[in-house]
């Protein structure tokens, strides 16, 4: 489905289920769910994600940080040129574009931005994936099987054989539930023509994060044989 807006004031709800027109811009906030006791839990990194209850389903709220020298400038604020182009938007987009797919991503809900003159702050919300640990946390106390790294290999050649660009493609950003993988966190990252040089550097990056969460978790279980065994998949699946 097409995103639709709802304007308020000095804030946009990006959505595409119709059901979610009603959603205020307080539910966007981790206040609204502490008060109403519908906090779940959350999850670490440069930014807090958190878990809250929503009827049946369980939602990730997500704010928008910036990282690198640009958070010295603004911890939150990002340029604005058009609701649709900020990012919030922009990955609420995609993740339904790849939803529609069936690709392995979280389901899209909605996303707020906040007009502040000529900048904005964001937010974004999506299902959780239950019953499932980033590849760190797994790592961190077992080995994948061979049919793991395998799955994985695949897993990733399908996403590049759609066109998308992951561009944080790391492994806490990869989730394993069960025997199905998942990637998240989309930030930034877009539909391209499938080609060999971003494919490439996609891949080499997320080889990069293995070494560097290995250095972080000298117990994180994964060798140069787990590596072969996950590119001779991919490339078995990729589309050249």
């Amino acid at each position: 489905m097409i995103m639709q807006l709802k304007n308020i004031k000095n804030i946009s709800i990006g959505y595409s289920n119709p059901s979610l027109y009603n959603l205020t811009p307080e539910q966007f906030t981790p206040s609204y769910y502490q008060q109403n006791n519908s906090i779940t839990g959350s999850s670490s990194g440069r930014q807090t994600a958190w878990f809250i209850k929503a009827g049946d389903n369980e939602w990730v709220l997500r704010h928008y940080w910036r990282g690198g020298l640009m958070a010295r400038l603004s911890k939150d604020l990002y340029c604005f040129s058009g609701a649709r182009y900020t990012r919030p938007m922009m990955e609420l987009g995609l993740l339904e574009q790849m939803f529609q797919f069936g690709l392995p991503v979280p389901r899209p809900i909605a996303a707020k931005i906040e007009r502040r003159g000529l900048f904005y702050r964001g937010d974004i919300l999506i299902e959780r994936i239950e019953n499932a640990d980033d590849l760190v946390k797994i790592l961190s106390v077992r080995a994948l099987s061979d049919a793991d790294w395998q799955q994985l290999g695949k897993t990733i050649a399908i996403f590049h054989n759609y066109g998308v660009c992951h561009a944080d493609l790391n492994i806490k950003n990869i989730l394993l539930q069960k025997d199905k993988f998942y990637l998240i966190d989309f930030d930034r990252g877009e539909m391209r023509t499938p080609r060999a040089y971003w494919q490439k550097s996609n891949i080499a990056r997320l080889k990069r994060s293995f070494a560097k969460e290995q250095k972080k978790h000298p117990n994180l279980q994964f060798t140069s044989a787990n590596w072969q065994t996950f590119i001779t998949a991919y490339q078995q699946d990729i589309n050249t």
